[in-house]
């Protein structure tokens, strides 16, 4: 006898039919893309089923840093746990967000480092220019905990996957002879690199926006560009590598409005680095360089204290007499960055 047909249900609806398969596919392309996290939190709240295919594993272990780009006003048990289901479904930007709020934010030192550390392992650039900086400074430890060689290794590696603070640090410590053994030549031509990738990323940015409007207006940037002799550098892996800059990492805004909107609060005699863009906050008194020249902003590296000079400080230092309370070792060669702010300019 045979079976009757099943007619279909007119008032279905045709998304229940799609197999799961299907939909974490859709998921996965709108965590790695969505803009903030409501864009990707709001389809939480549509129906069980996105609720719970969008807390999948292979869904959040490919959210982008947008989407773990929690404000610090928002900062909760929830978004905890929400950062650490991410980590522990294999994603690496929630491991370097997690690992930095924790470290700077929170004050857990040792989780935070292990979770930046397992991010770097995974050869993140962001991750191995902060292990970078920490090193540097012996963040969360005492002077004696720094570790330069280890600092210079990990910008290295850092600036071969393209990070530009990185290629920037390491031709300061090139230059200086901080960490590695001093080769002026060559840390001056990384510098030049660094700022040559800024250049290209500026003039990039503004063909996007307004070719017509960047094409005038960059036109004698372009025919500079076209015409300068680009110097050899150590190795064609430096050369060759992607020249975009990358947009200044969620984790970093973090940490500057967690102190600034007084979320968090230094203990007496902290600072936070004063280059807008990083957020980095000192772990000891007197941990950060000082400027030598007026003494009145800190840089945790050299390379945000470059990129301040050139965005904003250069215009507003001026020489004063201060009391080195760091006995001598906290100040900051201002002619090297004087260098490279002229180089940027050109």
């Amino acid at each position: 006898m045979r079976r009757p047909l099943k007619h279909h249900n007119k008032n279905q609806d045709p998304f229940q039919q799609l197999p799961d398969d299907v939909v974490l596919l859709i998921l996965t392309k709108l965590s790695s893309t969505s803009s903030s996290p409501p864009h990707f939190l709001n389809i939480l709240l549509t129906c069980k089923r996105l609720n719970r295919l969008s807390l999948h594993p292979i869904v959040l272990s490919k959210a982008g840093p947008k989407v773990l780009a929690v404000k610090p006003q928002n900062w909760s048990e929830t978004s905890h746990r929400f950062l650490k289901r991410c980590v522990n479904a294999g994603n690496i930007d929630a491991c370097y967000t997690l690992g930095m709020i924790l470290f700077y934010c929170l004050q857990n030192r040792r989780s935070g480092l292990s979770l930046i550390a397992k991010a770097a392992m995974k050869m993140h650039a962001p991750a191995l220019y902060s292990l970078a900086v920490i090193q540097f400074n012996g963040s969360g430890g005492t002077k004696q905990d720094k570790d330069l060689r280890a600092g210079v290794a990990l910008s290295l590696r850092a600036s071969l996957l393209g990070h530009i603070d990185a290629l920037r640090e390491l031709g300061h410590c090139l230059q200086d002879g901080y960490g590695i053994k001093q080769n002026v030549t060559e840390g001056r031509r990384l510098l030049v690199q660094a700022n040559m990738r800024e250049l290209v990323f500026v003039l990039r940015a503004l063909m996007l926006d307004s070719p017509s409007r960047a094409a005038s207006s960059c036109q004698g940037r372009l025919l500079c560009l076209k015409n300068m002799t680009v110097p050899p550098l150590i190795s064609a892996n430096v050369y060759n590598m992607n020249l975009t800059v990358p947009d200044v990492h969620p984790a970093n805004g973090f940490l500057r409005e967690w102190f600034e909107s007084g979320r968090g609060k230094l203990d007496d005699g902290l600072r936070l680095c004063a280059h807008i863009g990083c957020g980095r906050a000192e772990t000891r008194p007197h941990e950060f360089r000082r400027c030598s020249v007026c003494g009145k902003v800190n840089y945790c590296s050299r390379g945000c204290q470059s990129l301040d000079w050139k965005l904003r400080h250069k215009t507003e230092c001026s020489p004063e007499l201060w009391f080195n309370e760091n006995n001598g070792g906290g100040g900051v060669n201002m002619e090297n960055d004087m260098v490279v702010a002229h180089n940027a300019a050109v």
